[in-house]
């Protein structure tokens, strides 16, 4: 039996790396790939893959909310997490969310394709490089976010009302940097734009 996969990613080199990868197993078949969240939610509404490959640091739609509308919507699509990110607190968040697979970018090749062919068999799959990871966020479902430095101090110069130019000036980074670390503190705290990031912050204690 094939299995049909799709794979969305807004970094077109990566998905021809991939579909280069995996093209030349007889039992994967590419049925889709997307570049964007609302390409990949009109080409689910026509057809379906069995597994998704899933960036979840994308703009306009982040990965862990395109996973909360699919799972609620087409629960037969099981999702593969593809990304760089290997805290605990990320792991929890798309566990909640019903992926099924959490596989770093800088894996091999024989790491994903065991994550496919477990995903595909019914069952969960981390990447071996954040497996302790995965056990403390099934462990601890409810902990709440843990910040680094440098987060916080983008999260209080949020709160000031800086946008993202005036950040990256203010703390001497690159603008791709604060976005990088915005994004990052959205899904650490699961809310959409700045507004409700700095109320739900302000809720759990991290700013003033």
């Amino acid at each position: 039996m094939s299995i049909k996969i799709a794979i969305t990613d807004d970094h077109p080199l990566l998905i021809k790396g991939l579909k280069s990868m995996l093209q030349h197993h007889s039992d994967i078949v590419i049925n889709n790939t997307y570049h964007n969240g609302k390409a990949l939610l009109e080409g689910l509404a026509k057809s379906r893959p069995d597994i998704l490959l899933l960036d979840i640091q994308m703009p306009e739609q982040s990965g862990d909310e395109l996973a909360r509308i699919i799972t609620r919507k087409y629960p037969d699509v099981s999702i593969i997490a593809l990304t760089n990110m290997e805290h605990e607190y990320y792991i929890r968040t798309l566990l909640q969310h019903n992926v099924r697979g959490y596989v770093l970018k800088s894996s091999d090749e024989q790491i994903l394709l065991e994550a496919i062919n477990t995903v595909f068999a019914g069952a969960q799959y981390f990447d071996p490089a954040i497996r302790k990871q995965a056990t403390l966020a099934q462990k601890n479902p409810d902990n709440g976010p843990v910040l680094t430095r440098r987060e916080k101090e983008v999260l209080e110069l949020i709160a000031r009302d800086y946008n993202s130019n005036d950040i990256a000036e203010h703390l001497f980074i690159s603008k791709r940097t604060v976005d990088n670390h915005r994004l990052h503190l959205l899904l650490k705290l699961d809310v959409k734009g700045s507004a409700s990031l700095v109320k739900k912050a302000i809720d759990l204690g991290l700013i003033k």
